[in-house]
């Protein structure tokens, strides 16, 4: 059985300028229900978020959507989102973000706007405080996040990343190097895993 049951993606609630943000959402949707990989989102059933959930459904793919209940009406619409195997419904963001990191297995983090940006950037301050080891992509399509790719080597040269060691998220160009580089980084991670204890015994 394979270790990644779950993907959590982040993404935006809008479509973007460039109409390969949709269609490679769509893609990576499409892939994981493929591979029997569920997806879990954040709920909204437009723009990039609606993409990567149609990809899921029309694969024969789960899909779990967590939405706080204020971005109900802004994020979804009732009809598309019955077709969610599961939707819950949160009292806030936090509580969302929190049910998102435990029923995931991995993270994606595809072209959003300051949403996408910061649960990412959680998700990877998490890892770098050892708060977990799940695998984090950042879906480089078109080159959408070379800033930040910037900007986080800006902070390790200044000396401000001092556990950069504790997070390593994987720079993914093409949409379809996403599930196997993931696949590949937790049986890496498993394996690295299971020499730690061998060298504590």
């Amino acid at each position: 059985m394979t270790l990644i049951q779950s993907i959590c993606v982040y993404c935006g609630s809008s479509g973007g300028r460039d109409a390969s943000y949709l269609q490679t959402a769509q893609a990576l949707g499409t892939a994981m229900g493929q591979a029997g990989i569920r997806l879990v989102y954040g709920g909204g059933t437009r723009g990039v978020m609606g993409a990567v959930s149609e990809g899921v459904i029309h694969a024969g793919g789960q899909v779990t959507g967590i939405i706080p209940r204020f971005l109900v009406d802004k994020e979804a619409a009732e009809p598309e989102l019955k077709r969610l195997d599961e939707l819950i419904i949160t009292a806030d963001m936090h509580e969302r973000k929190h049910k998102m990191f435990e029923r995931s297995d991995a993270f994606v983090a595809m072209p959003g706007g300051i949403g996408t940006l910061e649960e990412l950037i959680e998700i990877m301050t998490w890892g770098q405080l050892g708060r977990h080891r799940k695998p984090i992509v950042i879906a480089n399509i078109n080159g959408f996040w070379n800033p930040l790719a910037a900007l986080l080597d800006h902070m390790r040269e200044e000396g401000f990343i001092h556990t950069a060691h504790q997070v390593q998220p994987l720079v993914i160009d093409r949409v379809e190097d996403i599930i196997p580089a993931i696949l590949q980084a937790a049986e890496n991670g498993n394996r690295h895993g299971r020499e730690e204890i061998i060298e504590k015994l």
